[in-house]
């Protein structure tokens, strides 16, 4: 099928979620994940094993496979989950866009296969900036869609600058493709004339993130519950549990539905799903395991092999949600224990797999984890180690799990024998996403009695085959992730906003 007739569709993205606690991010931390621009976007997406978002590979596949058009690719931009973006290199990436935008006139239509939960270190609502700068291109008569990931923060500025916004509607996210593919087809409605309508509804709610799981629980049913309201009319239901450690005066669940025509369905529909969560709010806090009893499980599956395995999320270290991804918490409490069956990782710390990797496999010398940084959270830690594996760290993510099939660099990897713990360490920062995070360097998760994962959620849809829900364990331990919201110091929020202020009240509009 032709893609050089047709519409021309813009395609770029900002793919950042923020933790406004991390350390702020540029052009090199961009260029580390994925930095691209042109035609090396759609090279990309057809490579087999992209390294972009599914969403955009979703959209690229549907347009395709929907009839002739012209994609016309400017600039994506991944930082994954990360601190604020510099606000230089945001202006940056903004102007650049704008120039080819403008090089480009006249499109037909754009496509964002955004985040939606970026912050950068002035502003507030980078993406709803960018959405913004689109729409000023291009005029009010062409369509402008974005994806967005199930936590975006969803600002009024995105939903103005926008005809549509479509979010993920699982967590961990394994319907990204699907989703860039509804795009697509909203993207063909909207050639032909339609101009959907959005009722828009942000309650004073800022669940922690591992109260927004959707396979059980009151977020999954709501947003299974909108799906079986979509019809003629009714074109997307999104749910948005948003991103807790953005701090941005639009945090808050979001509810969006769009329609076709009618905006007072829409809106009745809106209201429905925003009060069936609100009568649920006080179920969204965090039941965690204090850390002591998460090491006293680890010794007694060591001991006792009649106990089922299990796997520990360090949930307060999350790198998918800015997270270091190299607290020592758990580390050097089973290490000091001696709990046998334990595999850790991924540990980020590029200076020790460079200094495995200069050693080899075999040698063994002190291990020196965190010698090199200075976050509070990421405290040193020093043991006898033995190398046991050395890679680069190239990849590709399994299926289930919410990055398969995609191209996946850790940097130079080594597995280190620490005591009767097995460690993965890494170089380039990443969140444990599947067991290929392991047995891909030769360390079995099958036969550990217990997995210990730098990841707050995604672990859970490809750790599946190994470990059923009643087998996790979610920590709590100290870091940039902790889902006890009262470990860190609020400031962008509007207040009173639950489960910070408990007295907080909320009462739907009257449309």
């Amino acid at each position: 099928m032709s893609r050089t007739t047709g519409k021309r569709i813009a395609i770029l993205a900002l793919h950042l979620e923020s933790n406004r606690f991390a350390p702020p991010v540029g052009r090199a931390e961009f260029e580390e994940k994925v930095l691209l621009y042109g035609d090396a976007i759609l090279a990309d997406s057809a490579c087999g094993h992209p390294r972009q978002g599914g969403t955009i590979t979703g959209f690229i596949d549907a347009m395709n496979d929907t009839g002739p058009w012209t994609p016309v690719p400017i600039i994506v931009a991944d930082g994954g989950a990360a601190g604020p973006i510099t606000q230089d290199f945001y202006g940056e990436l903004e102007d650049d866009m704008r120039r080819r935008l403008q090089a480009a006139m006249p499109l037909d239509g754009v496509y964002f296969g955004q985040h939606g939960a970026a912050v950068s270190t002035e502003d507030p609502d980078p993406d709803g900036a960018m959405f913004a700068m689109a729409r000023d291109v291009v005029g009010p008569a062409i369509p402008v869609i974005s994806t967005l990931d199930l936590h975006a923060n969803v600002s009024e500025t995105m939903i103005q600058a926008t005809d549509l916004l479509i979010a993920y509607r699982t967590n961990p996210h394994v319907d990204q493709y699907e989703r860039g593919v509804e795009a697509a087809g909203a993207m063909r409605e909207m050639l032909d004339g339609l101009r959907p309508v959005t009722a828009f509804l942000r309650l004073p709610l800022v669940a922690p993130q591992v109260c927004q799981l959707t396979a059980s629980g009151p977020y999954g049913a709501v947003i299974e519950h909108g799906q079986t309201l979509i019809d003629d009319e009714v074109m997307n239901i999104s749910i948005l549990g948003g991103f807790t450690y953005g701090d941005t005066p639009h945090n808050g669940m979001a509810f969006l539905v769009a329609a076709r025509r009618d905006i007072a369905r829409a809106r009745s529909v809106c209201r429905d799903l925003a009060e069936q969560i609100w009568a649920q709010h006080e179920r969204f806090t965090p039941n965690l395991t204090p850390l002591n009893s998460c090491i006293a499980g680890a010794l007694d599956r060591a001991n006792n092999p009649a106990l089922p395995a299990a796997i520990i999320a360090d949930v307060a270290d999350n790198p998918g949600g800015g997270g270091r991804g190299n607290t020592v918490w758990l580390l050097e409490k089973l290490h000091r224990a001696g709990a046998k069956g334990v595999v850790l990782g991924v540990f980020n710390d590029a200076a020790l797999a460079a200094e495995a990797h200069a050693k080899g496999i075999g040698a063994s010398f002190e291990a020196h984890f965190n010698r090199a940084e200075d976050d509070p959270h990421s405290a040193a830690f020093r043991a006898n180690a033995t190398i046991r594996h050395l890679s680069d760290g190239k990849m590709v993510g399994r299926d289930p799990g919410s990055r398969a099939g995609m191209a996946i660099d850790l940097g130079p990897t080594a597995v280190l024998q620490v005591g009767t713990v097995t460690v993965v360490v890494i170089s380039i920062r990443q969140q444990c996403i599947d067991p290929g995070y392991f047995e891909n360097f030769g360390v079995s998760v099958a036969d550990a009695r217990t997995v210990v994962v730098k990841s707050r959620g995604h672990f859970r849809a490809g750790f599946r085959p190994y470990f059923s829900p009643g087998q996790v364990i979610e920590c709590d331990a100290p870091g940039l992730t902790s889902p006890n919201l009262a470990n860190f110091e609020w400031t962008g929020f509007a207040r009173p906003i639950y489960p910070l202020d408990p007295e907080t009240t909320w009462s739907p509009p009257d449309w």
